[in-house]
């Protein structure tokens, strides 16, 4: 299942990809979505009949698009993909082969962002960031569970699809911790994984971040029975660990710690206060020159890792205020991508 949105450019690519996966036709159905889409997406979907294009002209939003598909499924495990990504051949069998443990009721694949001749710094930033969200899924899985699986690639047991209200932010992420709450694990599939070009600019990929961010307090919201250990003791933990403090407690810290420091040190003479202050200047300030070399197109690994951290961590109080103050929608403006030259 793919939502797909004004993505004529793209397309052709995409559809081509997806009729190349290594699983027999007969058994793998393919639809796309294209509520909303005012350009020739619906069209060159329609020159395929392999493809079920469901299309209609009013645009609700991804959430909405996926629950009205959800409703012409007929196959025991429905897998979700977006429509600027390209899947590994493999993909559908390595995601496929995890329902036989019946514990399992979904599978989160693996995102792998490339940078081409058209991406900038940002593109290194994200693709470490990424690398890093592998990384916690492996851990999360090793535990007990993937703390919520990312809409580029994720597989699911049809029948636990509960619906999702058109106002959500994250569908993929309410949609596997909903599974969560059936009392299933969600299992990590890296040798799955969905491939995509970086932002075409900090701004876009600013825009993804704060939209997230917001998507995340609206998540803790509507996974608010997840804060009780008693009624679920196997993933409360890992999710208010990985997840709920991710978004509120650690962005405060930064903050609380830079001057918790200041007036420890003005307060007297702490050799470790000092040397404690010292480290936080010096990682803002290489932050801050990684700023300055990322909007001028320069890649610097380690003057973008500290860089990209505050940057992230920046808009997760923006998406906070676009959250409180509702001016986020289900029907989010999509961000631009570099212009893919090569496959990575």
């Amino acid at each position: 299942m793919v939502a797909a949105y004004n993505e004529e450019d793209f397309i052709r690519e995409k559809i081509a990809n997806t009729l190349a996966l290594d699983y027999p036709a007969d058994k793998l159905e393919i639809i796309f979505i294209t509520d909303g889409s005012s350009d020739a997406t619906p069209d060159i979907l329609a020159e395929h009949p392999r493809i079920k294009t469901l299309h209609q002209p009013a645009r609700a939003g991804k959430s909405a698009a996926i629950h009205r598909a959800m409703s012409y499924v007929s196959h025991p495990v429905t897998v979700y993909c977006d429509a600027n990504t390209l899947l590994n051949a493999q993909a559908i069998r390595k995601l496929a082969a995890h329902f036989g443990d019946p514990k399992v009721g979904a599978v989160a694949g693996e995102k792998k962002v490339f940078s081409t001749e058209s991406s900038g710094a940002e593109g290194e930033g994200e693709g470490l960031y990424w690398k890093y969200e592998s990384k916690l899924k492996q851990w999360d899985a090793e535990l007990y569970s993937v703390m919520g699986a990312a809409g580029e690639l994720f597989a699911i047991r049809t029948d636990l699809y509960a619906p999702i209200p058109s106002s959500c932010i994250l569908d993929d992420f309410i949609i596997s911790f909903r599974i969560n709450m059936q009392g299933y694990k969600v299992a990590y599939e890296p040798a799955a994984y969905a491939s995509e070009t970086a932002s075409a600019s900090l701004g876009d990929e600013y825009k993804r971040k704060i939209r997230i961010s917001a998507g995340g307090f609206q998540s803790i919201g509507m996974l608010l029975p997840l804060l009780n250990p008693f009624r679920y003791p196997k993933i409360t933990f890992q999710y208010i660990s990985h997840r709920v403090l991710r978004w509120t407690l650690a962005p405060l810290a930064l903050p609380i710690a830079l001057i918790s420091n200041i007036i420890v040190v003005l307060q007297g003479d702490n050799i470790i206060a000092r040397l404690l202050l010292a480290v936080q200047v010096l990682f803002y300030l290489a932050a801050f020159a990684g700023w300055i070399l990322a909007h001028r197109q320069i890649k610097v690994k380690y003057l973008y890792v500290p860089f990209y951290f505050l940057f992230m961590n920046w808009a997760v109080f923006h998406g906070f205020f676009r959250f409180i103050g509702r001016r986020q929608s289900g029907a989010w403006e999509r961000s631009r991508r570099s212009i893919p030259s090569a496959q990575p």
